[in-house]
């Protein structure tokens, strides 16, 4: 006899819970590397059970497989750190790899002209997390670390995509950054936004560093929504001959060149 498995399919305006399609030994494992991500000298197989409540032996196995596939490695003391293949990875994802050829050039050039440094920012879990970074052609400067993460209601990068989503998309992304920080919106967020919009780019003091001005210009899509976010951290030298109006002149044209070689094109305005 043949049996039959009948799957319930929830109705409309049900929500059926994410927790009956939970995979615990991917969980596992992605526990682990998240945990390693942000500890860069690395933590001991105890370590590692302490913090993630995990007993040592479920533990043992995930390191093995993880160390097997080369997402982490083995340092002395017994310290598992983090291999370089996460970030290969994101190098190697089609959407993220067309963004890099066709940003980078344009960001040399743009960093040569301003005498600035700059970055290239895309969402990621509630974070922007910076892509690309090309450095000032100065003897000194100010630059963002390649690959590093910021809270997007403390990056302008962040205000900025966000500034450039239509509704729905927004949602969806304010809703995931209230699950993964556990905090509530700022007060003064939409209007915030609504500036950001009206003007087409963003230009405040830096949220984490004093003495910076960040000026971040949106990256659009197809579709004429933000994908990234194009930003300079403005410091002023006592002999630059480049003033912040040209600073930000440059920076939307390139911003807008970015845009074009993605077959991108701004939002319309009314």
């Amino acid at each position: 006899m043949t049996k039959t498995v009948v799957t319930k399919v929830p109705r409309k305006g049900e929500t059926k819970s994410i927790k009956n399609y939970a995979a615990p030994a991917l969980e596992k494992g992605l526990d682990v590397l998240e945990l390693l991500a942000r500890q860069p000298a690395g933590l001991t197989k105890s370590q590692l059970a302490r913090e993630l409540d995990r007993t040592v032996s479920e533990i043992f196995r995930m390191l093995v497989c993880l160390e097997e596939r080369g997402y982490i490695a083995q340092l002395a003391e017994d310290r598992y750190s983090l291999t370089l293949k996460l970030f290969q990875l994101v190098q190697e994802h089609p959407p993220t790899e067309r963004l890099l050829v066709d940003a980078l050039p344009v960001m040399d050039h743009l960093a040569h002209v301003t005498m600035q440094s700059c970055h290239l920012g895309v969402l990621e879990l509630g974070k922007v997390s910076i892509l690309a970074q090309v450095n000032a052609p100065t003897r000194i400067g100010f630059y963002v670390k390649l690959g590093s993460t910021v809270d997007i209601m403390d990056s302008a990068s962040g205000y900025v995509i966000l500034a450039h989503q239509s509704e729905a998309p927004l949602e969806r992304i304010l809703e995931a950054w209230k699950r993964e920080t556990d905090k509530k919106l700022p007060r003064d967020l939409h209007p915030h936004l609504n500036r950001i919009r009206k003007l087409g780019y963003e230009k405040r003091a830096s949220y984490e560093v004093r003495g910076v001005m960040n000026i971040s210009f949106p990256i659009f899509n197809q579709h004429g929504q933000a994908i990234a976010a194009l930003t300079i951290p403005y410091i002023q030298y006592a002999s630059s001959p480049v003033k912040v109006v040209e600073v930000v002149d440059e920076l939307r044209h390139a911003a807008a060149e970015i845009t074009e070689k993605l077959g991108g094109r701004p939002p319309a305005r009314a």
